[in-house]
């Protein structure tokens, strides 16, 4: 049951559930019969406002070219960086909206939205503004990143480009929340290298984090940079990637209560090593999933991460699904609010043409067919026109 204010109601058997509510009149009554419901899936890491995409790196990828032969060779982040600062906002908002709109159909009910196609900071702030508009305006639920640190801007070295975030770009994200026009959640840097380094990384996060942002970064994914242990240092709500994270990392990470928001779709793309997913559940770590939908990785759904996760990273199905909702929600600092269905928590749900909510995972590529309602506050955000039918 949920409240006309978007809250879980109350939880329990339908004989229950009537008995309670006999009073109660409702809106809108969905027959769940012989289905699932399922708590909203929760997207822990995505690059959503952009302009052109890189279909043709694919083929170099396919070809053999590594990230950052693509990355050195002006591809990569700079080709969409030059795309993203030519568009307009409402060009950039548009094609955001139909984005969200498909990760909203494969059941996202909540998706943490980066900036960082931009690095100088009006198209930064460009971007920021696009995704709060939709925050504003959308049935979805959007955590949002300021990620300036994605890459090195042309032209500058990363000592100038960590001062210019400093000295510049945070006190301006500061001032728009005190305004009220932009209201930004979390700080990420990309600490690689060749990108930023270690001790750069520590001195954006730190500044990010003096002005109220939730620490949630991109960290030892081509290279050992020992971010896993920084992050925890810091208090890092979160870390993603985590290909190249040492022993020492994973340990401090499960100690810090600091998520790992693991993105099997990056691994398969870029033919990296998988995560250590096994390694870190079994030391403690929080484990989350994510879609690092990006133009490198262009994947909006959720089911197909979750069984990427159990046939590459070697995950349970109860694993995958727990990391793609209530771990998800942790890693974005809202597990009090999402990610589980129960009382007092926000009406988030997806329901499936199916007895057994593995079917989820199980029906690789799917769920177009398989999810029938996707609700947001209460509300059916979505409803698939074949519902009803097997």
């Amino acid at each position: 049951v949920v409240c006309r204010d978007g809250c879980i109601k109350a939880v329990g058997q339908a004989d229950v559930i009537r008995s309670q509510f006999s009073e109660a009149t409702f809106e809108r009554i969905i027959d769940c019969s012989g289905k699932c419901v399922l708590p909203g899936l929760v997207d822990a890491h995505t690059h959503p406002v952009w302009a052109g995409d890189r279909v043709h790196e694919f083929a170099m990828k396919l070809a053999g070219a590594s990230y950052m032969e693509i990355h050195q060779a002006g591809g990569g982040i700079h080709f969409t960086v030059e795309h993203t600062r030519k568009a307009t906002e409402e060009e950039l908002f548009n094609t955001f909206k139909h984005r969200l709109e498909r990760m909203r159909r494969a059941g996202s009910t909540l998706v943490e939205c980066k900036s960082g196609y931009g690095l100088n900071l009006e198209t930064e702030l460009k971007m920021l503004r696009v995704i709060e508009r939709a925050k504003q305006s959308m049935d979805i639920g959007i955590s949002s990143t300021y990620c300036g640190a994605h890459s090195v801007p042309k032209g500058k070295t990363a000592t100038e480009a960590t001062d210019d975030i400093i000295n510049n770009h945070l006190p301006k994200l500061k001032e728009l929340k005190l305004s009220g026009e932009i209201d930004v959640n979390n700080i990420d840097v990309f600490c690689e290298k060749g990108v930023f380094d270690l001790d750069s990384t520590r001195r954006i996060l730190q500044a990010g984090k003096d002005i109220g942002l939730q620490i949630n970064f991109h960290g030892d994914e081509l290279h050992p940079m020992k971010s896993a242990e920084l992050g925890a240092e810091l208090g890092a709500q979160a870390i993603s990637h985590l290909e190249e994270v040492s022993d020492e990392g994973i340990t401090a990470m499960a100690r810090a209560k600091c998520a790992a928001v693991l993105l099997p779709t990056t691994a398969y793309m870029l033919r990296l090593k998988q995560p250590q997913a096994r390694k870190m559940l079994e030391e403690g770590v929080i484990v989350a999933l994510g879609s690092d939908f990006n133009p490198n990785a262009y994947c909006f759904s959720m089911p197909m991460v979750m069984h990427l996760a159990c046939v590459n990273m070697r995950m349970s199905m109860n694993e995958a699904l727990a990391a793609a909702t209530i771990n998800a929600a942790y890693a974005l600092g809202k597990s009090d609010t999402h990610g589980s269905i129960e009382t007092g928590k926000q009406g988030d749900l997806v329901i499936i043409n199916s007895s057994r909510w593995e079917h989820l995972i199980y029906q690789f590529g799917g769920h177009e067919a398989l999810i029938d309602y996707v609700i947001v506050k209460g509300k059916v955000v979505y409803q698939n026109e074949r519902c009803g039918t097997m």
